[in-house]
């Protein structure tokens, strides 16, 4: 790890005091850090290069919309190869909220994520992305005799 010294202005300190000390911060490398991570990572999405990566996308969405449920799980079933996961949560009688995972290439992601928010009855929506690097790897299991060999993706998160 390296060591840094930065001179910062005494009320722009404070601030960011103020800020680490608000979301929970130990210490303020740390918060130097997640900075400089969520900065790097916003340079890299505005560069548009279509990079790799993992994303959640939370909406919610009004359960009584004629097929609406119908026409989201259809979307991920036509995406499975993006989809890693979903969590449904029912808010009330009429109303659900459901959080995707997802991985793949961003610009993939972005697509069925805008399919998604665009339906008639989705009230609301968020997608968070981290781009990273997709790394395929082939390794054996068991020793050298008996083990097979197979490929990995791994996406491996560089900020």
């Amino acid at each position: 790890m390296t060591r840094v010294t930065v001179s910062i202005e005494d009320d722009l300190m404070d601030a960011f005091d103020g800020y680490l000390e608000g979301r929970g911060y130990t210490n303020r490398s740390e918060g130097f850090r997640d900075l400089i991570r969520e900065k790097l990572q916003q340079k890299q999405l505005a560069e548009g290069r279509d990079v790799a990566g993992i994303a959640v996308l939370n909406y919610v969405y009004d359960h009584q919309e004629r097929m609406l449920a119908s026409r989201l799980i259809s979307a991920q079933h036509a995406h499975h190869d993006l989809t890693v996961s979903t969590v449904h949560f029912h808010v009330d009688h009429d109303t659900c909220l459901e959080s995707v995972t997802l991985r793949g290439q961003l610009s993939e992601i972005r697509a069925f994520a805008d399919q998604v928010l665009a339906q008639a009855g989705v009230r609301h929506g968020h997608l968070y992305v981290v781009p990273g690097e997709l790394h395929i790897d082939s390794h054996a299991h068991g020793d050298d005799a008996t083990g097979h060999g197979h490929r990995h993706e791994h996406l491996k998160i560089t900020t």
